[in-house]
């Protein structure tokens, strides 16, 4: 039986990782945490309870912030702030920001949770233009 294995890393490539086995869940979240965390309209997140994260190098630049008095944690490169995975529950749990994955995962978006809270911009979104590439065709 093949195991699945998830690869990834950060922004600046100095953080690289790999993901031994399924996510059970992906959500995208809109509470104002995550948006904030991300800088968009939600976070994209996929948890697992059994598989594993191997940190293939930058391990040492991965930094972890807890925001006080909550359960609320990010892991994020030090070099170029982009999210990367972390682990939770004593390290029971590992939680993935969807977009620093190279594989595409078999588990799709699953919910929209803190769907309330949501950007008061984000309907509007639906219903912008597509544009394939930045606007006016700039590379």
């Amino acid at each position: 039986m093949r195991e699945d294995i998830t690869t990834g890393g950060c922004l600046c490539g100095a953080i690289r990782f790999t993901i031994a086995g399924p996510f059970e869940h992906f959500f995208l979240c809109h509470c104002s945490r995550c948006r904030k965390a991300t800088g968009s309209a939600h976070a994209a997140t996929l948890f697992s309870n059994t598989a594993r994260l191997d940190w293939l190098s930058g391990r040492e630049l991965v930094r972890t912030f807890q925001l006080p008095g909550t359960r609320y944690q990010k892991s994020f490169c030090s070099h170029c702030g982009s999210p990367v995975p972390n682990l939770r529950r004593n390290g029971g749990q590992i939680v993935v920001p969807a977009g620093s994955l190279e594989t595409v995962p078999i588990l799709r978006p699953e919910a929209h949770i803190c769907f309330s809270d949501r950007a008061g911009w984000e309907e509007a979104a639906e219903t912008a233009p597509r544009i394939d590439g930045l606007p006016g065709g700039r590379p």
